[in-house]
């Protein structure tokens, strides 16, 4: 399978916590116009992260991913429903 694209889209999103609505990072989405679900974040489009731990809700403590290799690039694999995009 081919790799994801290096510079990615140029529209970005906020990635949220959806207990607390905490903002975890931007992230350059991609797909046609960015309005698909969110799966998975690879770690080289995210633009601003406002996580202190990996994977973890600064302010809740909640655990929203997994670290995780899709198609040979790091990515984080979001756990369904723990993460929403605004």
């Amino acid at each position: 399978m081919a790799k994801p694209n290096k510079k990615g889209p140029t529209k970005t999103v906020d990635i949220c916590c959806s207990k607390c609505k905490t903002v975890l990072f931007k992230y350059r989405k991609g797909g046609k116009g960015g309005k698909g679900a969110l799966v998975k974040c690879f770690k080289e489009r995210i633009v601003k992260d406002f996580t202190i731990e990996p994977v973890t809700c600064p302010e809740c403590g909640g655990i929203f991913a997994r670290d995780t290799l899709i198609r040979g690039t790091p990515a984080f694999k979001i756990i369904g429903g723990k993460a929403i995009m605004k």
